[in-house]
């Protein structure tokens, strides 16, 4: 019997790899759409009459406009703008308002301040700040699948080869037409749309893994917990099948209480530290 305290006590703080951080490639792939049009604006940099050289350089260069959201920090292609001269939705790049309209946008946002005061030297590398500085939102869907990846090159270092005897991203559905197996006890009869994260195959049995990091308390934690023993409750009387919950993370221990009622019922539940100890390989024999 393993030791519910011990087990928990070499969760890990932390399991951000090196391309966690910042998505450089994305990051100059964004910029480099838009490089032409950010060259052409750069002219602006430093004039001394820059709402007259605005007007003339968007009347022949209309498609400068598509760069002027990502200036401002703002995905979107129309921005909405109130004050006490009105409200407007500013469309990029195809205008709906007048140039003038959108000399006062490039006014009132500090666009026309931050060229013609020469606080920037080159949108480019602007630009490529902003997005570097945008990308840090995407570390939430990156860390999301910071344990998949783990757990997916375990699986590989293990022997196993995808589409051969593991596979990604597996509905119920596809499991049960795959193998012939009923899964109804976990699909309340096919009205839950389930899907695992991995599933691998043996001689003998169909396992279904779910993985999960949590770096930080919630009450998705609790939710997830009683959850999977659920899962793991359903699957033990379904013959050829069997529920493996890989997860890890300091974030559990607020949530320990429904985290051990779990351990103590499911037989696989396993963290980082039993990857580590060769863990696969006595799973999937």
């Amino acid at each position: 019997m393993r030791d519910f305290a011990e087990w928990l006590s070499r969760f890990r703080e932390s399991i951000s790899d090196y391309a966690y951080y910042i998505d450089f490639a994305k990051v100059h792939k964004n910029v480099d759409t838009i490089k032409v049009e950010l060259n052409i604006l750069n002219s602006l940099i430093g004039s001394q009459n820059i709402e007259a050289e605005f007007d003339a350089l968007v009347t022949k260069y209309p498609d400068t406009l598509k760069c002027v959201p990502l200036l401002l920090a703002v995905r979107a292609s129309e921005i909405y703008a109130i004050d006490e001269d009105g409200e407007f939705t500013y469309e990029f790049p195809k205008p709906n308002q007048t140039a003038a309209q959108y000399r006062v946008f490039m006014r009132k946002t500090g666009l026309f301040d931050l060229m013609e005061q020469h606080i920037v030297h080159s949108l480019v590398d602007y630009a490529t700040g902003v997005e570097t500085g945008l990308d840090s939102n995407g570390r939430k869907n990156r860390g999301g699948h910071l344990m998949e990846n783990l757990v997916e090159n375990y699986l590989r270092k293990a022997g196993f080869k995808r589409d051969v005897n593991y596979f990604k991203e597996m509905k119920l559905a596809d499991i049960e037409s795959k193998w012939g197996l009923n899964l109804s006890a976990l699909s309340n009869d096919g009205k839950t749309v389930k899907r695992f994260d991995f599933v691998v195959k043996t001689e003998q049995t169909v396992f279904a893994i779910e993985t999960n990091f949590y770096a930080s308390s919630g009450s998705k934690l609790n939710e997830t917990a009683r959850s999977y023993k659920n899962i793991a409750q359903e699957a033990q009387s379904i013959d050829g099948f069997a529920f493996v919950w890989f997860t890890d993370g300091k974030g559990w221990i607020s949530a320990r209480h429904n985290l051990e009622e779990t351990f103590d019922v499911m037989e696989h539940i396993y963290s980082i530290s039993d990857l580590e100890n060769g863990v696969m390989g006595r799973i999937f024999r």
